[in-house]
């Protein structure tokens, strides 16, 4: 978003983005301005460098969208997250700025000690830059933004999801500082097309509607959900998820897991990817997950592979219903092989012709 906005204002970034952006049709640029905007990684940087990536960018200012603990085979809790990501705000010099998110006890220590200004987005009415009126509609997000108690702008989106509200408010509040004008930020907003794998419309099939999304932490499935929610209400949601990340392989987040996917009403979970790879005592215990699931009033059925869940769930799918499919890999083809399955139902139109809802391209 960020990369768009200076984009569209005609300041020529350069940008390195963990996701192939829809409007530049690349994950990365390299731009005549003189500004160059890198999607943060905690992750290690290489095999014989542990750290996180984001110590070597040396930023001038850095938005703070969240700390939690993830990438479990990288850090072993919380408190080393944390540690990153203070040594990351510490890098930020005196001259420069944070836009961090408004709400977290683990964003509150990380910032606690910044040596440069920080400005605080979200919902509380202290904040600096505070959402309000959000309505979600069929094809369209809109809020209104209150910036130091005064009415700022209203902005809007194709995109659906509360956390990509916030994340296009720290955008703007991140684009005002370097004096970007709240007409260009607007105009930005309304062209932006999303990143591919992030609420991505697969295809629309015999009124089926696949989705495709990279979540693969608790926090993030449920604002997934929660998105596909507020975008097709009415609809029937399925989740079909892969437990493939480092994290999500392991049992560090069973319990969250199955609160998050409760918040669908079908949920298919396939097999841990390599399990064999995860100690039995770390791996993630999806008998468990199902348990904890039937405790929230929901089924979770666990079928191994993506045949095995084509071959059970396309002859129960119905017009009307929305599946969302969780993995941050290629899932054995899925994507394709559901579609190609819901084609042998019958001869309804794919999505390739279609309107598609959540900003990104849909093909059949």
């Amino acid at each position: 978003m960020l990369s768009w906005i200076f984009h569209s204002a005609g300041l020529q970034p350069s940008f390195l983005i963990g996701g192939i952006a829809e409007n530049f049709r690349s994950s990365f640029a390299l731009g005549e301005g003189k500004h160059f905007i890198l999607e943060g990684d905690e992750y290690d940087t290489a095999f014989f460098d542990k750290g996180p990536k984001f110590l070597h960018y040396f930023p001038d200012a850095v938005i703070l969208t969240s700390v939690e603990f993830d990438h479990a085979d990288i850090y072993k809790d919380l408190d080393a997250v944390e540690t990153s990501f203070k040594r990351l705000v510490n890098l930020v010099p005196g001259r420069g700025r944070i836009v961090a998110f408004d709400t977290g006890e683990s964003v509150e220590r990380c910032i606690a000690k910044a040596f440069c200004p920080v400005q605080r987005y979200g919902s509380r009415e202290t904040s600096g830059w505070r959402i309000t009126n959000v309505r979600f509609q069929p094809s369209k997000t809109s809020w209104v933004v209150v910036r130091d108690g005064k009415h700022w702008a209203e902005l809007e989106f194709d995109l659906g999801g509360e956390y990509n509200v916030c994340n296009a408010t720290a955008a703007a509040a991140m684009a005002t500082a370097y004096g970007i004008s709240k007409e260009q930020i607007q105009a930005a907003l309304r062209t932006f097309k999303s990143v591919k794998r992030r609420l991505e419309v697969k295809a629309q099939v015999n009124g089926v509607t696949i989705i495709d999304d990279f979540a693969h932490h608790p926090t993030a499935i449920a604002g997934t959900l929660t998105a596909l929610r507020s975008r097709y209400p009415g609809s029937r949601l399925w989740v079909i998820l892969e437990p493939r990340s480092n994290t999500l392989r392991r049992n560090v987040f069973q319990h969250e897991l199955a609160n998050s996917l409760a918040l669908a009403d079908e949920v298919i979970v396939a097999g841990v990817f390599k399990s064999d790879a995860i100690p039995q005592a770390e791996r993630l215990d999806l008998m468990a997950v199902g348990a904890d699931l039937e405790k929230c009033g929901k089924r979770a059925r666990i079928i191994s592979g993506a045949d095995g869940i084509v071959q059970v769930i396309a002859p129960e799918l119905r017009t009307g219903d929305v599946v969302a499919i969780l993995s941050n890999g290629g899932f054995e083809g899925i994507y394709e092989k559901l579609p190609a399955r819901l084609k042998e139902f019958g001869t309804g139109s794919a999505g390739s012709g279609s309107k598609n809802p959540l900003g990104a391209s849909a093909k059949a």
